[in-house]
């Protein structure tokens, strides 16, 4: 297992996909459900998820070069949309989804797309994966992925103690804190990319 491939992905992957952030979401989408309804609804999205995260992980590169896109080029544009992500995160309000007493499926929309599985988490699939030397290094790629997504899981399902414990202020600080990570990681990217094409030329 390659440990420093294993702790990037999953940095990346827990700054954007955010698993106390959409468990207080979660929370906000289904106040009055009854607990098997949250389990099978948090099981549907992450599945979901995990499928389109490893998809596009896997394929993404192979589809980018078929439109005659280079992997660097992504670097950048997908750094760019990370650091507007991130810059999201530190300085604008997060809005909560408005809940609704009518039971509606909300594993597709908006649990998995776009809080779980949206355009920063795929972007960023692809580019770890593609930036992946070996086998060895995939696979921390996709264990990180499954560990990402297992442990958003149990944080939704334990929803209603999550917001008790860490309350709102607890998530503007751990929110804003993240996304200073976030810029972090996609200037890194950007970086990346614009040495590539600057080597390569």
């Amino acid at each position: 297992m390659d440990i420093t491939a294993y702790l990037n992905a999953f940095t990346g992957f827990f700054v954007i996909v955010d698993p106390i952030g959409t468990a207080l979401i979660f929370n906000a989408l289904m106040p009055d459900a009854d607990n098997r309804s949250r389990a099978i609804t948090a099981i549907k999205a992450t599945l979901i998820s995990i499928a389109l995260i490893l998809l596009f992980g896997n394929y993404g590169e192979a589809f980018i070069n078929m439109l005659g896109i280079n992997i660097n080029a992504l670097r950048i544009s997908g750094g760019l949309l990370l650091f507007f992500t991130a810059f999201n995160l530190v300085t604008r309000e997060v809005s909560m989804p408005s809940s609704s007493k009518e039971k509606s499926d909300v594993s597709v929309f908006p649990l998995s797309i776009p809080l779980l599985a949206g355009p920063g988490a795929l972007t960023l699939s692809i580019l770890v994966f593609s930036g992946s030397s070996d086998q060895k290094a995939s696979i921390s790629i996709f264990l990180a992925v499954i560990s990402i997504y297992l442990l958003t899981l149990v944080m939704m399902l334990l929803s209603k103690y999550v917001k008790k414990v860490i309350g709102k202020t607890g998530d503007e600080i751990l929110r804003r804190f993240l996304g200073v990570i976030l810029a972090a990681l996609a200037i890194q990217f950007i970086y990346d990319g614009i040495t590539n094409i600057s080597s390569a030329v």
